[in-house]
């Protein structure tokens, strides 16, 4: 039985926390086996806003090596670098002249990041187009992204489904949104009625990186904000929102129960012992991924060579695609 296709993006904008790995890198890690994986460090989609070149290069490379650390493993799946396959830059042009601008003004990402601009770049509006182009180059079936990202996949069907009618051939598969599944959503530890997020990382406590040393992880979950009672139960009452997002993230990074995760709470004399528990196993989780990572980082080479293996496996499915792309479209193929 032929594996769905899926693809994934992550863009190397730095501050990779706890959230970011139980709520996709721990999804997308435990998948490798059951589906075909391309997961792209989409460093193209990084610069339609303003980036610091040398900061760039260097979050690539530290994204690379975080996911690589996290269990993305390269004789499953496929991890490369956008800019590396130049099909992805030729496709989204190749989209944008059978793309309504229309299109692009209702996307309501765009607007909200417009508005917060003096100046907006030709590429934020144009973010959708080659997000389009990155699925279908590899007859993505399913793509899994947060509610936010959801208009844009509904976006890419409708690319698909406008290249398709024109030219009268069933050429793009159509992707599926797949939305977060269990454990995805990690809420501040300072603040828990808000996600877990790099754009609050300048609050001390809010979130935990995952390079993090121990002591700074427990010392983040001794800060954490909870009530003013001492019973640890998962409620729907927004009084223990901080109670259920610290039992939250300890079912995720156990992969236990909400029943182990009580049973295993049930002699603690209050939050203090929940907090400590809880930095305890996220402790246990990260300490062999910062390990990997460092490892890693010290070998440059190494990770350049796992980045080009990735880039030129993810050629060979992308640029015969782009290449019938353009002869369906009327262009002349060099010689």
């Amino acid at each position: 039985m032929t594996k769905p296709i899926v693809f994934s993006g992550i863009q190397p904008s730095g501050d990779f926390h706890l959230g970011n790995y139980l709520g996709a890198v721990k999804n997308w890690v435990a998948r490798q086996d059951d589906k075909t994986n391309y997961f792209c460090i989409v460093d193209m989609h990084a610069i339609t806003v303003p980036q610091d070149p040398v900061q760039l290069r260097i979050k690539t490379r530290e994204l690379a090596a975080i996911l690589l650390a996290c269990g993305i493993d390269p004789d499953k799946s496929t991890l490369f670098i956008q800019s590396h396959v130049r099909a992805h830059a030729e496709c989204c042009w190749l989209l944008n002249c059978i793309t309504p601008l229309g299109w692009l003004h209702r996307m309501t990402q765009f607007k909200d990041k417009s508005n917060r601009q003096e100046s907006v770049l030709t590429g934020l509006l144009d973010y959708p187009v080659l997000q389009a182009g990155d699925i279908m180059l590899y007859d993505a079936n399913e793509v899994p992204v947060g509610e936010d990202q959801k208009q844009h996949i509904e976006l890419t069907r409708d690319i698909g489904q406008s290249f398709n009618a024109r030219y009268e051939e069933p050429f793009f598969t159509l992707p599926k949104v797949m939305l977060p599944e269990t454990g995805a959503r990690v809420m501040g530890l300072d603040n828990p009625t808000n996600k877990m997020s790099k754009s609050f990382s300048h609050i001390r406590g809010h979130l935990v990186k995952l390079l993090d040393e121990p002591k700074e992880i427990l010392r983040s979950f001794k800060k954490a904000q909870t009530d003013s009672g001492n019973e640890i139960m998962f409620s729907d009452d927004p009084e223990k929102a901080g109670v259920n997002n610290l039992l939250d993230i300890y079912v995720a990074v156990t992969e236990k129960s909400k029943e182990e995760a009580l049973a295993d709470f049930a002699n603690a004399r209050g939050y203090g012992d929940l907090k400590v528990g809880v930095a305890n196993a996220v402790i246990e989780t990260l300490t062999p991924i910062r390990e990997r990572y460092n490892e890693l980082m010290s070998d440059p080479a190494e990770l350049d060579r796992q980045m080009a293996r990735g880039a030129e496996q993810a050629r060979a499915v992308a640029d015969p695609k782009v290449t019938h792309m353009k002869e369906i479209m009327g262009l002349v193929l060099p010689s």
